[in-house]
């Protein structure tokens, strides 16, 4: 009686499994895509009159939102908590559709590009990135599949990310299987597994990167070494980067201070100073911390 109990039980997860397998997708490429204009790249990012809100909710995130991102910018975007910094990183992905308006990617509605030809232009790196259980190296190399086995450009990844600085700690190396559900398996600490997600996120080499609270987990100097190489080394692409860490933003091209899906401030990180407005009391408040 207990087994099958415990078989009937497992059955409605099956259930569930089918189900989800079965479920039509909701964000789909459109049957006769229109060619992405491949100049400039990286392509121009603009948000046209967009008014959001999630699916089964009244609240919209963003509200008549209009952003340019140009060609090779790199953007921060600060905020508390709910202003709609994700949001944003997540309409330009297409993981969900406006409401209202339209994001464009060089003049071109992104609703209108072929999806997985839009993905192959974008590496991203989230807070609740995947902890891969392979290898060291696998981990890399899942940024871009077609690129397999090329040791050159995952040593120069690793080398960006700070990833190098435990790798030599790690028994077998580049091959040494990362994670405890294998046998042999070594788990990593938050800050290193952070820093092997950015490895695969810059191993990706796509003109635009993304990268949301993606050093939450590192230390202060380790994240200053990070983001030098993403000034020096990522000079021909469009970033974004979402941060709380005022240390990290503060070296942008362009801060865009957010505040309940509107943008309320802008520009870089002296003139926001000089403007005394939510950015210098938010940049003060943290820079106490250090005194």
């Amino acid at each position: 009686l207990n087994m099958y109990s415990s078989m009937e039980a497992r059955n409605k997860y099956l259930d569930k499994f089918f189900e989800f397998f079965k479920t039509e997708k909701m964000i789909k490429s459109p049957a006769h895509p229109t060619a992405l204009p491949d100049n400039p790249i990286p392509q121009t990012i603009e948000f046209r009159d967009v008014s959001f809100k999630y699916p089964g909710t009244e609240r919209y995130v963003l509200k008549n939102f209009n952003l340019v991102i140009k060609s090779g910018e790199k953007v921060a975007l600060v905020g508390e908590n709910g202003a709609g910094k994700t949001t944003l990183i997540k309409l330009i992905l297409r993981f969900h559709d406006v409401t209202s308006g339209a994001v464009l990617i060089n003049g071109v509605n992104v609703k209108d590009i072929d999806l997985d030809h839009w993905h192959q232009y974008i590496g991203a790196l989230f807070q609740d990135f995947i902890k891969y259980q392979f290898t060291f190296k696998e981990n890399v190399y899942l940024g871009d599949l077609a690129k397999n086995n090329q040791e050159k450009f995952l040593k120069l990844a690793i080398t960006k990310s700070g990833a190098d600085q435990f790798l030599s700690t790690l028994p077998n190396g580049i091959d040494q299987v990362v994670g405890k559900m294998f046998e042999g398996g070594i788990d990593l600490s938050g800050g290193q597994w952070q820093k092997l997600a950015l490895a695969r996120a810059f191993f990706r080499d796509a003109p635009i990167l993304m990268l949301d609270e993606p050093t939450s987990a590192i230390d202060a100097k380790a994240e200053y070494e990070i983001f030098q190489n993403v000034q020096s080394l990522q000079k021909d692409k469009t970033v974004v980067i979402i941060s709380h860490r005022f240390s990290t933003v503060r070296h942008a091209n362009r801060i865009l201070v957010l505040s309940e899906g509107k943008i309320i401030e802008e520009g870089n990180h002296e003139k926001l100073m000089e403007h005394k407005g939510l950015y210098a009391e938010l940049f003060e408040i943290q820079a106490q911390g250090y005194k």
